[in-house]
């Protein structure tokens, strides 16, 4: 038959890159006709002779060994060929190409994605000089772990110890700049000297701050980022020496920081102003008891550890304990690596995202092993007659893996495109999120990882089909119908959809617990009303800088007046300690019907709330007992305190303390507890339980001592009650503002919902990812059991035609064909639910009042992957119905 021939010249032709010689043409031709000469006097057809002929193959391989010896091809040469073959060969079937490269693009671009952000905040090094030196520093005290340093024992920290090449301490704050244009709020940071030496940073222009900066009684000077210089100063490098006025006093500016500085960690960040920290009015800073908010960060000496460091540490702080037992008694250092802090929270919802997204690479390489297996059965025949022809199994093997590689290639590239616009949207959903998520892009790790997943997933995904030809019969294949297919590529199938029904069911069990949390976390009462409360901050003008503390006095009230009779506002109230998942403050104090104890560690403590009388009014905060603060609680009447639920429980254990006396520090008074308020979530939705400083104490704002009031009169922070639409009621505040004094500045506007909602940022920055990758992973196991079924319709259209010949009806053949799939389905629900015990259990830290095994759940996905499954199965099972018999029995 002329088909033998060409395909024999094609065959050769390939493995000579289409070059055919002459010789080894001629050389198999006359095997084949002697071969099939002698079967036609053994009484066979010539048909059955040729056929017999090409099984007979031993001598075909012998003549293709020879000539392999002496007219070898070199291994690049060999590598072209099947490129071309494999291309060839995908071109012609540009559906499946086309369904392969996208599956796999979705998979691996999701992948790259993750792995992106992964890279960028966990795996890659902090952007300074030698980071692996650089230490967080905090002091650990009875409540906090990583609490707030004192100014005092800093100093002390930095003069004692022996293990730091450089420590440095700062502040966050907001200082108000005028004479510029219009009054303008800025970020700063108080910071000792060396700050930025410790971190490795250059000033631009000028040069950072030096010891003599930070001297008490020193002259005002500044650094100023490159965002602000370059908007008010126009980019001048005459800038150095310029006056700025802050906070109505002047610096000079003696540095520019650079923009490129990228640093989150504790109070500090990125900002417009950087002050030394004695330039800040506050007369608690030398009060060694007092932390006032500070963190540091150090640099270890070279070939130092941080067990080391922190050795060292627990000797100074033991001395200062020692030295100042009231203030330090109890007293510690606690020491990070800097990096570690900075990425603790988002940790574990990266790994577990990465672990969810390598899930649905593995669905879509499952899914792509179907179908190329699906092939594979149809190109069989194909596999028989190169066989036949001399082709070893390595031969055909080779050819297969080449073009798996080739389709994971073109995914691999379509993938990191994808993966380019699925970071940015990624950062997009929730970019506070993340800690370094400036850092996050495609580097040549990413290249690498893309490069690596790509050739991987080719040949995982590529191991099925090879598997199966491995095993070809070339005299079974060769006498078989075109059409027929064996019981072992329908079982293979069925397996490849079990697997990728039970990966996806992991994944929306995930998806699943996760979108329980959020949604118990939505309705945990936070103690107040959220709803129509605005929080934000005010900087008062200079003239307060000089103001008696009466004339304060005064002006705090005046703005409550103003600010209470603009329109849309229902009730005004300044806090100036802790707000609810916005900032916390906290003091020490002794019951007065007890001893006073030795020292501060040993004295109870609790959050502080400084605050007006409206405040119940404006949070919406039930009164349990007693009364609240009232107009008459000022600076002339008897000292009271309020406090919550908590606090009573703990401190007064089956008392009622309304109307008992606490002694309160910095500085120490007497107060008298008039009431209790229910709690409020201090610490977020999710952790206020487990925190060991939950007790809450409330102090009028207007009862505080005037050396309180003066030692911060260049702002205040508000809460309101709002009615109306948020940005009409935000701007008539503002022109209140500005009608009160030009110099005065609205900031920080947010409200208490938005306050809410970051706190549960990182939850639902996962949920949302999680969700999308369930999602995506159910889709493609939809797409893969909808192609196994059609495929398999495909190859029953004879055994479909016969059942229905026979007597079957439509509906018996529709019932067979959903029942097979549903079979499937089922199937890959009862091991995904296996799987999911197992694997939900590793995201325990995540979830909020759901077991990891939460039956309801498991089952809720493992019902709706066999409603999908299954509804995916009707346009197969509709098409077998539809066979025409007579039709059928007549196509081999």
């Amino acid at each position: 038959m002329d088909w033998i021939r060409v395909l024999f010249s094609r065959v050769v032709a390939l493995f000579r890159g289409g070059k055919l010689d002459a010789d080894l043409d001629e050389e198999l031709r006359a095997h084949l006709e002697l071969a099939t000469e002698e079967n036609l006097r053994r009484g066979l057809s010539r048909e059955d002779a040729r056929r017999t002929a090409l099984c007979e193959f031993g001598g075909v391989t012998q003549i293709k060994e020879r000539y392999r010896s002496e007219r070898g091809i070199g291994w690049m040469e060999a590598l072209g060929q099947d490129l071309r073959f494999a291309a060839r060969m995908l071109c012609k079937s540009p559906g499946f190409t086309t369904i392969v490269v996208l599956t796999l693009a979705l998979g691996i671009g999701g992948n790259t994605a993750i792995f992106s952000i992964v890279n960028g905040v966990l795996l890659n090094p902090l952007p300074f000089p030698h980071p692996d030196q650089l230490v967080a520093l905090h002091e650990s005290k009875p409540n906090f772990q990583n609490g707030s340093i004192s100014y005092s024992n800093f100093l002390d920290w930095r003069k004692d110890n022996r293990t730091f090449a450089g420590m440095a301490l700062e502040r966050a704050y907001s200082l108000s700049m005028t004479g510029r244009g219009d009054a303008e709020q800025l970020d700063a940071e108080f910071l000792s000297d060396g700050y930025f030496a410790v971190l490795g940073v250059r000033p631009i222009l000028g040069r950072e701050f030096t010891p003599g900066d930070e001297q008490l009684g020193s002259a005002p000077v500044a650094m100023i980022g490159e965002g602000l210089w370059r908007r008010k100063f126009d980019a001048s490098p005459n800038v150095l020496g310029q006056p700025v006025t802050l906070d109505g006093k002047n610096f000079s500016i003696i540095g520019v920081i650079p923009a490129t500085l990228k640093l989150r960690v504790s109070n500090f960040r990125v900002s417009d102003i950087y002050a030394p920290i004695p330039q800040w009015n506050n007369t608690l800073l030398m009060n060694r008891g007092a932390g006032l908010g500070f963190h540091g960060i150090g640099r270890l000496k070279p070939g130092v550890t941080i067990e080391q460091a922190r050795a060292d540490m627990d000797k100074v702080t033991r001395d200062l304990a020692n030295a100042y037992p009231d203030a330090d008694s109890g007293i510690g250092a606690s020491l990070r690596p800097l990096k570690e802090q900075m990425v603790a929270e988002a940790k574990p919802f990266l790994l577990i995202l990465l672990g969810a997204v390598g899930f649905v690479l593995l669905i879509a390489c499952v899914n792509v092993g179907g179908l190329l297996l699906a092939r594979s059965a149809s190109r069989s025949r194909e596999f028989a007659v190169r066989t036949a022809l001399g082709a070893t199994r390595a031969r055909i093997s080779r050819q297969l893996l080449t073009e798996s590689l080739l389709l994971s290639s073109a995914s691999g590239a379509l993938g990191l495109a994808l993966a380019l616009w699925g970071t940015r949207a990624a950062l997009r959903i929730l970019p506070a999120a993340l800690p370094r998520a400036d850092e996050v892009g495609v580097d040549l790790r990413v290249l690498a990882f893309t490069v690596a997943v790509s050739i991987l997933t080719g040949i995982l995904f590529g191991m099925a089909p090879v598997f199966k030809s491995s095993k070809v019969d070339p005299q079974v294949e060769l006498k078989r119908t075109a059409r027929g297919t064996t019981s072992s590529h329908h079982r293979a199938l069925g397996t490849f959809v079990v697997i990728e029904m039970a990966i996806a069911l992991v994944l929306l069990a995930g998806a699943g617990l996760m979108i329980r949390s959020l949604v118990g976390l939505w309705n945990v009462d936070p103690g107040f009303n959220a709803h129509g409360v605005l929080n934000f901050g005010l900087s008062m003008p200079p003239i307060v800088n000089t103001a008696p503390p009466a004339r304060l006095r005064a002006m705090l009230r005046d703005l409550d007046r103003k600010f209470s009779a603009v329109r849309g506002i229902e009730s005004v109230s300044q806090t100036w300690g802790a707000i609810p998942m916005g900032g916390e403050d906290d003091i020490v104090f002794w019951r007065d019907d007890q001893p006073k104890p030795a020292d501060d560690q040993h004295m109870s403590w609790t959050l502080d709330y400084i605050v007006e009388p409206d405040y119940l009014r404006v949070m919406q905060i039930p009164l349990r007992r007693g009364r609240f603060f009232t107009l008459q609680d000022d600076e002339r009447s008897p000292l009271v305190a309020v406090v919550d639920d908590v606090f009573a429980r703990k401190f007064f254990p089956g008392q009622d303390p309304v109307g008992r006396r606490i002694d309160v520090t910095n500085p120490v008074r007497k107060v008298e507890i008039v009431g209790v308020v229910g709690h409020v979530m201090q610490w977020g939705l999710d952790s206020d339980d487990a925190q060991p400083l939950r007790a809450q104490l409330y102090l009028a704002c207007m009862q505080m001592p005037d050396s309180y009031i003066s030692s911060s009169p260049t702002g205040t922070n508000l809460i309101v009650r709002y009615d109306g639409e948020l940005s009409s009621v935000l701007g008539a505040i503002r022109r209140a503002s500005r009608e009160m004094s030009v110099d005065q500045v609205i900031y920080g506007d947010q409200t208490m919902e938005s306050m809410i909602s970051d706190s549960l940022a990182a939850r639902r920055f996962a949920m949302v990812l999680l969700g999308a990758f369930a999602a995506l992973a159910l889709v493609l196991a939809c797409v893969g059991i909808y192609g196994v079924m059609a495929y398999l319709v495909s190859q029953r259209t004879q055994e479909v035609g016969i059942r229905m010949a026979l007597g079957a009806g439509r509906l018996a053949v529709l019932r067979m064909v959903l029942g097979n799939g549903a079979k499937l389905a089922v199937a890959g629900a009862v091991l995904g639910t296996a799987s999911a015990l197992l694997f939900t259990r590793l995201m325990r830290g995540l979830l909020f009042n759901v077991s990891p095994n939460d039956p309801l759940i498991l089952a809720s996905s493992a019902a709706l992957l066999v409603i999908v499954a299954v509804a995916a199965c009707i346009v197969p099972a509709r098409r077998a119905a539809s066979i025409d018999p007579m039709s059928a029995l007549r196509t081999e």
